[in-house]
């Protein structure tokens, strides 16, 4: 898939009166920041000016995404990248991590897409957030991800040892990254621990946010025998019934937000009270790329991914 048409799926237009999804919008300290730095934890992956970089090396929109993503973690067999990535096939991961390392190194990568997204994050924000208050911001996230636990986050942990970046907005990016990849960690760990499955993890949580059945779970590449089956299971367990969630299942659901939740305490009382005005800084600032073009203006997408 190329940047258009990933733009075409992903960028769609919500229906009139979409908010931000209630059960996130009065969340934990925790979602609150996470939701506030989406936008910019996922510049890479959304700014043209870094696909543009990498289709250099032939790489598309999905195998960027992996290969990009997934580099931190070394030179690893691609089974190890699957089972991080959790809630998208293994063998779609796997071919796309495959390919995409014949087609450029692994240094390369990271060096190219690592100055693209810094460049890029400057463009959209360079003229309202100045080099300084970038740095201010990514230090004191660093300050919190620097002591944060990485017991079985994998992607998090791989990406702290990685060096600093110089640029200050490729730190303020950095920085946000890592803070969504503590989060992923503590999610899928939630979400294991619960009895979820890859498929129905993504599922649930598209009505829990209030998509329509399949909206979100259908972009996640998973063959319809896997997501019939899900679908099954979800609706034995009484969390779903005529393709919405249940009562039961919301409350599921919640739980494993409180959960996951409390997988980044370490990082919300490292934070303490700088939290929330960070917080408030950062949104500001995610909303100017969002206005940019450089991540869906859906609130289901920034809470749901």
């Amino acid at each position: 898939m190329d940047y258009e048409g990933a733009v075409a799926t992903f960028f769609t237009t919500p229906p009139e009166g979409t908010t931000f999804p209630a059960v996130v919008a009065n969340g934990s300290p925790a979602r609150r920041l996470r939701d506030a730095l989406e936008p910019l934890a996922m510049h890479a992956i959304w700014a043209r000016p870094v696909y543009d970089a990498l289709a250099r090396y032939g790489l598309d929109f999905f195998s960027g995404y992996v290969y990009g993503r997934g580099a931190a973690l070394g030179d690893v067999p691609s089974a190890l990248v699957t089972s991080t990535f959790a809630v998208f096939p293994p063998a779609m991961i796997d071919q796309l991590w495959r390919r995409a390392r014949a087609k450029v190194g692994r240094d390369k990568l990271i060096a190219t897409r690592d100055a693209a997204t810094a460049a890029s994050l400057r463009i959209v924000l360079g003229d309202v957030v100045s080099d300084t208050e970038a740095l201010q911001a990514a230090e004191a996230l660093e300050v919190a991800i620097d002591v944060a636990d990485g017991t079985g986050r994998p992607l998090f942990s791989a990406l702290r040892a990685g060096p600093k970046l110089t640029d200050p907005f490729g730190r303020l990016w950095r920085a946000a990254d890592l803070v969504r990849e503590h989060r992923g960690g503590s999610h899928i760990a939630a979400c294991v621990a619960a009895g979820l499955g890859p498929c129905e993890m993504n599922i649930l949580t598209e009505l829990w946010l209030g998509y329509p059945m399949g909206e979100y779970s259908n972009t996640r590449g998973w063959p319809r025998q896997h997501v019939e089956a899900s679908i099954a299971k979800l609706t034995v367990a009484e969390f779903i019934t005529d393709w919405k969630i249940t009562d039961q299942g919301r409350r599921f659901r919640t739980t494993i937000e409180e959960r996951t939740d409390a997988g980044q305490r370490s990082l919300v009382e490292a934070l303490g009270d700088e939290l929330e005005p960070l917080a408030k800084q950062v949104a500001l600032w995610s909303d100017r790329c969002i206005r940019a073009g450089t991540f869906p203006a859906d609130p289901r997408k920034r809470a749901a991914g």
